[in-house]
């Protein structure tokens, strides 16, 4: 049973990340509600799983090979990175082109550096260092072991993310549709009523 904990702690603390609106469901929702096509919300996880899969194994690739991250300079740099993106998109002599809506490129680049910035592999590295680590001469596994203890967890946790920010993105879809109904409704009922006024 402890051997199951970290991972237990590993998703779940993939499906607190995809309760984060920053880390995704937003931007799906509203790629679905954009597009009228409720199921480009679900296409959005992809990019946003390889962005933040990426931050993800970076750090559980460093614990793998016990290496120290410097958590105030990686977030430090997300955070810079972030803030120039956000610059270039608001400065009005950015080219439209730039200042486009983001692509599957741009979704995946945000969702690498809100998680980076954040911390979401920082958060599992007391997760890590017990598979990773732990009893490793007991288990007979080397650094290449370790390395695939490392990105079997960045899978479990990408997948307990996805799952949670595919449910709330649909969701907040569904949402949308069942208010713009009842508006259109309201609508309806209210404009033949003042059409009737003198």
């Amino acid at each position: 049973m402890a051997s199951l904990w970290p991972w237990l702690v590993v998703a779940g603390v993939g499906a607190l990340h995809g309760l984060n609106p920053a880390t995704g469901w937003m931007w799906a929702a509203a790629w679905g509600v954009r597009s009228r096509d409720r199921a480009q919300a679900l296409r959005a996880l992809v990019p946003i799983a390889v962005g933040h899969a990426a931050s993800v194994a970076l750090v559980a690739g460093a614990v793998a090979f016990g290496l120290s991250l410097d958590r105030t300079l990686l977030q430090i740099s997300a955070g810079v990175g972030v803030a120039v993106f956000a610059l270039l998109h608001l400065w009005r002599r950015t080219p439209s082109a730039a200042r486009a809506p983001a692509g599957h490129a741009g979704m995946a680049l945000w969702s690498f550096m809100m998680a980076t910035a954040h911390g979401a592999g920082l958060m599992l590295v007391p997760a890590l260092i017990p598979l990773c680590m732990g009893d490793a001469s007991a288990r007979g596994t080397g650094a290449s072991g370790s390395l695939l203890l490392a990105f079997a967890a960045v899978g479990v946790h990408t997948a307990a993310m996805l799952a949670v920010t595919g449910a709330v993105a649909f969701g907040a879809c569904r949402g949308f549709d069942a208010g713009a109904r009842r508006l259109s409704r309201l609508k309806r009922k209210l404009l033949p009523a003042a059409a009737h006024r003198p």
